[in-house]
């Protein structure tokens, strides 16, 4: 009996685990395949939040968009993106769209992840991968450990800045990102107050 193989490169797979995975979220991280299954509500509840609070601050009014799921390519390795819960873009994101229907890092001004069944990418892998990126603002709602982590300042492939937001508390995002945002540590990890 003859034995075909046929290689798959990762890219490939990834492509064709997420036409088989619907609503899952497929990623490759340093040269690895990850997939996350569906988030639960008060995940969802979080990113429409955050969605309210930039526009409240006046995001696009700042030449700034924000939005769900949106890929970035990351230079950690040549088929590598990611596909953070929600970033903040500049307006004209489009511009710099890549392979995979990602787009370039130099668009994105904030990344934020909301923790769920990948909560060890997300304050692991990620953190490096967004630094190395150049992502200026990354928040971690990290319901695993019941707090925020803002990492700022990427430099040399490491974030300089790491501060940690317990519950009660708000995280007082930078300036530099060309709006006032103060976020609820609460509202980060439990989704809406209702």
């Amino acid at each position: 009996m003859a034995v075909m193989q046929h290689e798959t490169t990762i890219a490939q797979a990834a492509d064709r685990l997420s036409k088989e995975l619907p609503g899952h979220r497929v990623e490759i991280l340093q040269g690895r395949l990850t997939v996350t299954p569906p988030a639960d509500g008060a995940h969802s509840e979080t990113l429409t939040w955050l969605i309210e609070e930039f526009a409240a601050a006046g995001a696009r009014k700042a030449g700034l968009k924000y939005l769900q799921t949106i890929g970035i390519a990351l230079p950690t390795g040549p088929d590598d993106f990611a596909i953070p819960d929600f970033a903040l873009v500049e307006a004209d994101y489009k511009r710099t769209r890549t392979a995979y229907n990602c787009y370039s890092p130099d668009a994105f001004r904030l990344i934020v992840e909301v923790t769920s069944s990948n909560w060890s990418d997300d304050i692991g892998i990620k953190v490096e991968s967004y630094a190395r990126a150049g992502v200026p603002v990354y928040v971690i709602a990290d319901r695993h450990h019941d707090e925020v982590v803002l990492h700022t300042d990427p430099r040399n492939g490491a974030y300089r800045l790491r501060k940690v937001f317990k519950r009660g508390a708000s995280v007082p995002l930078p300036e530099s990102l060309g709006v006032c945002v103060e976020l609820s540590v609460d509202l980060l990890l439990d989704g809406d107050e209702g």
